[in-house]
């Protein structure tokens, strides 16, 4: 695959609803070409003592972010016509159609791909396990600041181009 645009989202809490932060890596001919990322004000808002610990993301940080439909208004036109890439596409993708449903939005039925399942299936068991960063790095690809979403984007663009 070479023209695809790979996307993390994190939340706020245990709610796919609750994204607080996105970040989109797009790759055109095999090449990195634009990213983008942004806070969100997540719905619910409130956060979990875990997700933060994972992220670091507060209330404080997205009090005055935006909410989704404005953020993913400006996420639309780089992603048009391109497939989706995630790390474990089942919670990207899940986050993803929940917080349409939650904002009335109508789904577009992006078509998704999983660099976790393309890892397993390229790496099997050579790899003590199918992280992010295990499979970055198997990748040639070393993930500094893991659970930021534009950087998590980042290493899962570089994995799709190596093994999709």
């Amino acid at each position: 695959m070479r023209d695809f645009a790979a996307i993390d989202f994190e939340t706020a809490n245990r709610e796919r609803t609750s994204v607080c932060s996105v970040g989109v890596v797009i790759v055109r001919d095999g090449e990195i070409v634009d990213s983008f990322y942004s806070l969100i004000h997540p719905e619910p808002n409130y956060y979990s003592y875990w997700c933060t610990k994972v992220h670091g993301i507060t209330r404080s940080d997205t009090e005055t972010a935006p909410l989704f439909p404005t953020v993913w208004g400006q996420i639309e036109p780089l992603i048009e016509g391109l497939p989706l890439v995630a790390h474990n596409k089942s919670f990207d993708e899940s986050c993803l159609k929940a917080v349409f449903r939650c904002y009335g939005m109508d789904y577009p039925d992006y078509e998704f791909h999983c660099t976790c399942i393309a890892a397993r299936r390229t790496f099997g068991k050579s790899l003590p396990n199918h992280q992010l960063h295990t499979v970055a790095t198997r990748c040639g690809y070393h993930l500094e600041n893991h659970h930021h979403a534009l950087a998590d984007a980042e290493a899962c663009a570089w994995i799709a181009r190596e093994i999709l």
